[in-house]
């Protein structure tokens, strides 16, 4: 082979790496640079129901929380592989990083992937932009047509210690079971002096098993209540593609809200909710 040939040949293998791997300088085609880092908003919380199986891209729900970059997110239909991506896209695309709690209440392949002999583990998870302590996983006695539960830790929001809880109560359609969960819940929620409930209670706010939980606790919107109650309205911002209101953040000891909001979302079949706290 002649010198000439020779440098033609390595201009032609050259030429072809760069179409396999792309541009080496930062922000070149293919590789978009991160955005910048943004600031964790120290008392606001989130619950997001995150649809499974939906199928979304975990870049794009990462996106979604990033946009109100919550000191806690409670999520629900979480599969623990998808939580571990959210977590990454969060802390490598948006500069935000969040410790993580798992509450697992059932192993499936349907939902999760996995190999079919080991499962992907589906239910809860907590983002806290602080640690956390003292996690409890616990499971409803009866899940209904699916098991379900609740994960509770404590944690640091607008500057001070609080229990946070995060569940998801069985399917619209199955209310005695979702009773029989509530008062579970409530009996836990009834021995904390503060807390923050969040979830997807697959309840409207009218709906008789939700009643021990307001005896409790408020939510954060403060015109969302039952109709029965004096400041009570039935026309709750809803929070669901078929436009109920299932999800909720509920504040107990004192907590109260600065701001709450509802987000539609093109990555879920359920809104992303926030709410702006005051835990003094």
């Amino acid at each position: 082979m002649s010198g000439r040939e020779a440098r033609l040949l390595t201009l032609v293998l050259l030429a072809v790496c760069v179409l396999l791997v792309g541009p080496s300088a930062p922000g070149g085609a293919g590789s978009p640079p991160p955005e910048p880092v943004r600031d964790i908003v120290p008392n606001r919380v989130m619950t997001w129901n995150i649809c499974n199986p939906c199928e979304e891209s975990n870049v794009h729900r990462a996106a979604e929380i990033a946009r109100f970059a919550p000191q806690v997110i409670g999520l629900q239909e979480a599969c623990v592989r998808d939580v571990e991506q959210i977590r990454e896209h969060l802390r490598s695309l948006h500069g935000l990083v969040y410790h993580v709690a798992y509450g697992p209440v059932l192993r499936d392949w349907s939902r999760c992937g996995g190999a079919p002999w080991r499962p992907g583990a589906y239910g809860q998870a907590l983002l806290s932009a602080a640690p956390m302590t003292d996690v409890v996983n616990t499971e409803y006695s009866d899940g209904g047509s699916e098991d379900r539960g609740h994960l509770a830790v404590t944690t640091t929001v607008d500057g001070r210690s609080v229990r946070v809880i995060n569940t998801h109560l069985a399917q619209r359609r199955q209310q005695p079971v979702r009773a029989a969960q509530i008062r579970e819940l409530a009996a836990v929620v009834s021995r904390l002096d503060r807390a923050i409930v969040l979830g997807d209670f697959n309840s409207v706010p009218d709906a008789p098993e939700l009643a021990p939980l307001w005896e409790l606790a408020e939510d954060a919107d403060p015109a969302c209540r039952p109709s029965g109650t004096d400041t009570g309205t039935s026309t709750c911002e809803t929070t669901t593609d078929w436009l109920t209101r299932f999800d909720y953040v509920f504040l107990r000891g004192g907590i109260t809200a600065l701001g709450h909001g509802v987000h539609q979302t093109r990555y879920s079949d359920h809104d992303l909710v926030h709410a702006d706290l005051d835990t003094a």
